[in-house]
């Protein structure tokens, strides 16, 4: 039985930039959105002629599935990168430069130099190497829906392990997301030290997240 479309496209397209850029690394990241926790983000380079079953957007896969994946391209991949960028680092520039940063500390993080970067939405102009930013890249792109669900995995297990030093918080559930629990617990308990000071939600205002 042959893959379904959208796991022949997101592969076929990697397949496609390969023919002039031979190591291609996708980069995404996992909590911009959060209220609590680092931004956490992934470089992978996938083997070329790889196809690895379900692989799609990490938002789209129930957590069981998702860390079977995770599993299976640590397996496969030859080089993957992590980059992580904390609280205090966020409060201190935003979200977005941060995100930037953790994206290229997993660029740096990895063993070799890729030809070609395809990025998840934004660009990084400070690493001299081909890229190319794709909206929604993780639909596009199979190197890109790896790098999510690599980072969304590490960013899960970091916050499951501050739930055990913050238990009150319940960061096992909501990983830092601002659910309505969560805001209510901040408002209860106030923040913690891993909370970001910067996002008005944290500091109890009654204001529309961004």
């Amino acid at each position: 039985m042959s893959p379904p479309k959208i796991l022949r496209t997101l592969f076929s397209h990697d397949e496609k930039v390969r023919k002039n850029y031979p190591v291609t690394c996708g980069i995404d990241e996992a909590g911009r959105g959060p209220l609590a926790g680092p931004v956490v983000a992934a470089a992978v380079i996938l083997p070329a002629r790889l196809v690895i079953e379900d692989l799609r957007d990490s938002k789209q896969i129930p957590e069981n599935r998702r860390i079977r994946l995770f599993w299976d391209i640590v397996i496969s991949c030859p080089d993957i990168g992590i980059g992580i960028v904390d609280e205090n680092t966020i409060d201190r520039t935003n979200i977005l430069k941060a995100t930037k940063l953790a994206m290229q500390m997993a660029v740096k993080d990895l063993s070799r130099k890729p030809d070609m970067l395809l990025i998840d939405a934004v660009s990084l102009p400070e690493l001299n190497i081909s890229q190319k930013p794709i909206i929604k890249g993780e639909s596009v792109s199979a190197s890109i829906a790896a790098a999510s669900i690599v980072a969304k995995t590490v960013r899960d297990h970091i916050m499951t392990a501050y739930h055990e030093e913050y238990p009150v918080y319940n960061f096992k559930g909501h990983k830092g997301y601002p659910t309505k629990e969560h805001v209510e617990l901040i408002r209860l308990h106030g923040p913690c030290p891993i909370h970001r000071k910067s996002f008005r939600k944290v500091m109890g205002m009654e204001l529309p997240f961004k």
